[in-house]
């Protein structure tokens, strides 16, 4: 059992030192939930999302921008517009936490109720843990393809399977489980180290990479449209529109929990500033030396080849192609841990503090990740798609509720003690420690995208359901909160201000 710290008061930043949450032995907190301490500036925040960015999917993602028939120019401003949404949306949500020094569950209770935030939390927590197993399996991918050119030998395991997985592959899962395992029970300050220095070699050997195939190529070969389709300018629009909305979406499940790390930081000044660095700046560059590569491999290897991993297994100098899958390796497990890992662990220790530690749950969520065989899913993309997509439905609607609840109901103010209280008369226990408002707004928002992705005469809508799910959960939202204040119906207690 993991218990707050009494001395925890004397590490706090002033003045949250001063209102340290209501008792030491409340089953609502743990060392790991309450107020921490903040030193991280905006290097860390820009390191923070330079590990989320730089990834095979990210490298994929962005490939796949460049394939919807847009102008390079047209490209280019959705890049920058999408990512600037993003942008806004990080800095929105990162303010409760980075104010009151808690993660994104804790943060949660404002709206649904000390209890009722269990809801966002595990919504978000089993999204992460099937996307962290997968991100496991690709990440055994690249070591498989180390293993091969090192010792060619290792092809003989390849010949065996065990639950659809090859020997080697077991080999590789296995141990990049093993090291993101033991990275995460180093803790944050680790973490932190880790994504400080992943971030910047990854972008190192980027550039070795687009610097070889630009070579091989000439740069005459080399260009930032991928497609050849010619659009009417309503057809521009439209595809401007979703890919604006694609790059939101791709972005939407680390932007809901970003206040996992913003809590860590100095200042909101600070976490503008990483997010600027770290959104519009890195990921435009990313994406642009992304393409440069994707557009060079049919001079180079024949065909158009968008998984960088293809790519790099194409290489014939064995060096560089170990450099790259190492790179890639490590590129994989920084989005893991920032984007999947932290979140997890941070949600389900969220179900019962006084019993999971972060610790704890962060074991507890590697080992269902690998009880999912997440090499089936992958091979199984409608499966896949379809039940993160389900998932992903809530994520809008979450966001909405949470802003308008944090900026126009609740006035940008949080009784942080109050968010590890228990009792009838604490100020988010609402009724039996659950937000009946909260419920209401999200079910109806949620049914919306849950519907768009399984009828098919929807499936346009699909891919603006984060939008739809925000805006509708947060209309409704401040209606019914509004209503019920009109009505007559308070809470207890007062909020106060950092």
């Amino acid at each position: 059992m993991t218990q707050p710290d009494p001395q925890r008061r004397a590490r706090l930043p002033a003045p949250l030192a001063s209102r340290p949450p209501t008792g030491s032995d409340t089953p609502l907190a743990n060392e790991d939930l309450l107020p921490t301490r903040q030193t991280w500036n905006w290097y860390n925040i820009f390191a923070f999302w330079m590990s989320d960015v730089h990834s095979v999917g990210g490298y994929v993602f962005a490939g796949t921008l460049f394939t919807l028939g847009l102008q390079s120019w047209q490209i280019f401003l959705v890049l920058v517009g999408g990512i600037c949404i993003v942008m806004l949306l990080a800095n929105l949500i990162a303010e409760p936490s980075q104010k009151s020094g808690v993660p994104f569950p804790v943060i949660a209770r404002l709206a649904f109720g000390v209890y009722g935030a269990n809801i966002p939390a595990l919504i978000r927590g089993i999204i992460a843990i099937v996307w962290y197993g997968i991100q496991t399996y690709l990440a055994s991918v690249a070591l498989s393809i180390i293993l091969l050119r090192v010792f060619p030998a290792m092809a003989v395991l390849t010949e065996q399977s065990f639950l659809n997985l090859s020997y080697l592959g077991w080999i590789g899962f296995l141990a990049m489980w093993s090291l993101q395992t033991a990275l995460f029970l180093m803790k944050m300050d680790a973490i932190k180290v880790f994504m400080d220095w992943a971030g910047p070699a990854v972008y190192l050997v980027m550039f070795m990479l687009m610097g070889w195939i630009v070579y091989q190529a000439g740069w005459s070969e080399i260009s930032l449209s991928l497609s050849e389709k010619v659009l009417t300018p309503l057809e521009t629009l439209g595809q401007a529109l979703v890919a604006t909305s694609l790059i939101v979406a791709y972005f939407a499940g680390p932007t809901l929990n970003f206040g996992d790390f913003s809590r860590y930081c100095r200042s909101m000044k600070d976490v503008r500033r990483g997010n600027f660095w770290g959104l519009p700046v890195n990921f435009t560059v990313f994406s642009l030396i992304s393409v440069v590569i994707i557009s060079g491999t049919p001079a180079v290897f024949g065909r158009m080849i968008e998984d960088p991993m293809e790519t790099i297994g194409m290489i014939d100098d064995t060096t560089m192609v170990v450099l790259l899958a190492f790179t890639f390796v490590t590129a994989t497990v920084g989005v893991n841990i920032v984007a999947n890992f932290v979140s997890a662990a941070f949600d389900i220790s969220n179900v019962a503090p006084n019993r999971i530690s972060w610790r704890g749950a962060g074991l507890m969520a590697a080992v269902a990740s690998a009880l999912l065989m997440p090499w089936n899913l992958y091979d199984s993309p409608a499966i896949i798609h379809y039940t993160i997509d389900m998932l992903a439905a809530f994520i809008g609607p979450l966001y909405g509720i949470l802003i308008v609840d944090y900026r126009l109901v609740q006035h940008r103010k949080i009784d942080v003690a109050d968010l590890f209280c228990n009792a009838p008369e604490g100020r988010y226990w609402y009724r039996g420690g659950i937000n009946p408002i909260a419920l209401k707004a999200l079910v109806p928002a949620a049914s919306i995208g849950i519907l768009c992705v399984a009828l098919p005469a929807l499936n346009m809508l699909a891919n603006f359901s984060f939008f739809v799910g925000m805006f509708s959960s947060g209309l409704l939202y401040y209606w019914l909160a509004h209503g019920q204040a009109a009505a007559g119906a308070t809470t207890s207690g007062t909020p106060v201000d950092k």
